[in-house]
């Protein structure tokens, strides 16, 4: 029966309501929860990382043996459960070796309540003009949003930002919704692991700071650019809070498109 278990090398086994990463390597079998710390990704379908399992969802890891997070953080782990050997069956004892212990991680910014602080109405122009940025072209629809981003600070009072996604270096949507709804997480999944990425600037003007969006693309065959279509994927991140946690975190705003 042990045989049988030892390839593939990791998976997932459950036992009642109790879920376990089962892990053959090196010829010693692992076993700790199957339930990741960070938003309950599945441990067992996940891959290795020298004797770390890593979470198939967000790529947090914990120690295959001891179910110890990586070097840092080890304090952030799993629960481990005893298993033996006998006759060639392999036994798992189902009450916990270790306890979970999650450690507290400072939220991201964007996390934070969503409120309208005081003040005069604000605007947000988003600019999805796909271009060169060494051979600059001219651009109608982008030329009618800085008109209309300048109208509405000088003459109606409004604070006004203008985002060009151009500027912007952002990674496309790797679709964690696809392999479950709780993986795709507020803030976006790639914003929270990836400081580089810059589609935060978006989300803080969409969700905290603006009152109006006006958004700007470019029509080619009928269809806007491809900028547009890359910034939309990523907002499934904030859809999605509607479907899981029944949170609205757009509304009492005003879109209009160019």
């Amino acid at each position: 029966m042990a045989g049988r278990l030892k390839d593939p090398p990791l998976r997932e086994i459950a036992i009642g309501h109790t879920t376990i990463a089962l892990s053959y390597k090196d010829g010693k079998f692992g076993a700790i929860s199957n339930i990741c710390n960070h938003v309950g990704g599945p441990l067992g379908r996940g891959r290795f990382d020298g004797d770390y399992v890593v979470c198939p969802w967000h790529n947090w890891k914990f120690h295959r043996m001891t179910g110890f997070g990586e070097p840092g953080f080890e304090d952030d782990r799993v629960p481990q459960y005893e298993l033996k050997i006998e006759n060639g069956n392999l036994y798992i004892n189902f009450q916990p070796v270790t306890e979970r212990n999650k450690l507290q991680h400072a939220p991201h910014r964007l996390s934070r309540p969503v409120k309208r602080e005081e003040g005069p109405i604000r605007v947000v122009g988003i600019s999805t003009t796909a271009t060169d940025s060494k051979n600059p072209r001219y651009s109608t629809s982008d030329k009618l949003l800085e008109i209309a981003i300048e109208h509405a600070r000088t003459v109606l009072g409004a604070q006004t930002i203008l985002i060009r996604l151009n500027d912007l270096k952002f990674r496309n949507c790797e679709g964690y919704y696809s392999k479950a709804a709780r993986a795709c997480t507020w803030p976006c999944s790639i914003t929270q692991m990836d400081k580089t990425d810059e589609l935060d600037r978006v989300y803080e003007a969409l969700v905290h700071w603006g009152d109006v969006i006006i958004v700007s693309t470019q029509i080619r065959w009928g269809a806007a650019s491809s900028l547009y279509y890359k910034m939309a994927e990523r907002m499934n991140c904030i859809q999605n809070q509607i479907t899981i946690s029944d949170r609205v975190l757009i509304q009492n705003k005003v879109a209009s498109f160019i």
